[in-house]
């Protein structure tokens, strides 16, 4: 799974959605659904608009972390 950090970057810099989607001029539902992170797919130009206005990177911005598979067992 993509885990977004947007909630906790915006929770440190003490922003506010409305505040983001202002400043960046991306759509405040996109931006919703990354920082409840219910969002299905992203455009790369929400991405870069995201980094830029951020200065940071884009693992600084999604994390993956790997599903856990589980391994039969031999019997």
């Amino acid at each position: 799974m993509v885990k977004c950090h947007l909630s906790k970057i915006m929770g440190e810099r003490r922003l506010k959605i409305s505040d983001l989607a202002r400043d960046t001029g991306l759509n405040r539902g996109t931006l919703t659904r990354l920082y409840h992170e219910t969002a299905e797919r992203i455009e790369l130009d929400v991405v870069d608009a995201l980094c830029t206005y951020f200065g940071c990177g884009i693992a600084e911005l999604f994390e993956h972390i790997p599903d856990s598979v589980e391994k039969p067992q031999n019997q």
